[in-house]
């Protein structure tokens, strides 16, 4: 009777759909945003924006605390000392020759950061997707030797820059190697490739990365960092005072 019960047990748990046992979209994408987001973090790189013209290299340091508070501000020569300050609702750029401060809004938010493919609007774009996009596990792929399942995210809200993504996630580090960025008829806007990552505090964090603006031609932005610190104290408290310091 016994060896009868077990065998019982053992055919219902073979009859549980596979399903169950698998990740959802839901799951994954809280994954990778949590792997995105610091207590606090502050790193220095550059953006090396290519055109038809050449390459122009800009420098900066950033900081940010949590998922919305950032500030960026530029060290290179001919950029030298411009800011852009994130909070959870506004963006603001501040020009230090002019002294002037510019709330972000509207039109103005899909200008280019100083000619490169990424937009003040990229900026804007949430770590927590799953407030703002119904996500679907289309599959899974291999991105250059990395296994990613593969995410189709359609935007619930207006307030996100692109009505409609498609990301490659890796499987193990949930590192986003790659994202494709659509309007909502599905036209292809950007994409992003991450290039090179490495492990700092015991997470996976993307160093270099590759943007291309697909209404351009022949353009790309190479974002990369240089240095990072996360989890330590910062000399910032991401207000309007900090941007004219």
């Amino acid at each position: 009777m016994k060896n009868k019960t077990i065998s019982i047990l053992l055919l219902l748990f073979l009859l549980i759909p596979v399903a169950a046992f698998t990740i959802t979209g839901e799951e994954i994408i809280r994954k990778a945003d949590d792997m995105q987001v610091f207590d606090t973090s502050e790193a220095s790189g550059e953006m090396r924006i290519k055109d038809r013209f050449g390459i122009k290299v800009s420098t900066f340091n950033a900081w940010s605390r949590g998922k919305y508070e950032s500030l960026l501000e530029f060290t290179s020569l001919a950029e030298r000392g411009q800011k852009i300050l994130r909070t959870e609702d506004e963006l603001y750029l501040f020009y230090p020759d002019a002294e002037e401060l510019i709330r972000m809004q509207g039109s103005m938010l899909r200008q280019s950061m100083l000619g490169s493919d990424i937009s003040y609007e990229d900026m804007t774009g949430g770590k927590d997707r799953i407030s703002q996009y119904d996500v679907v596990l289309e599959g899974e792929e291999n991105i250059n030797g990395n296994d990613c399942y593969v995410l189709i995210m359609t935007a619930k809200v207006r307030t996100v820059p692109y009505p409609k993504e498609k990301v490659w996630i890796d499987k193990k580090t949930f590192i986003i190697w790659k994202a494709e960025y659509y309007t909502k008829s599905d036209r292809l806007l950007k994409e992003m490739e991450t290039l090179r990552v490495e492990e700092i505090g015991g997470r996976m964090i993307a160093m270099e990365s590759r943007i291309s603006d697909k209404m351009k031609t022949d353009t790309e932005t190479i974002m990369i960092i240089n240095k990072i610190r996360i989890n330590t104290p910062l000399d910032v408290d991401f207000s309007l005072d900090d941007l004219s310091w």
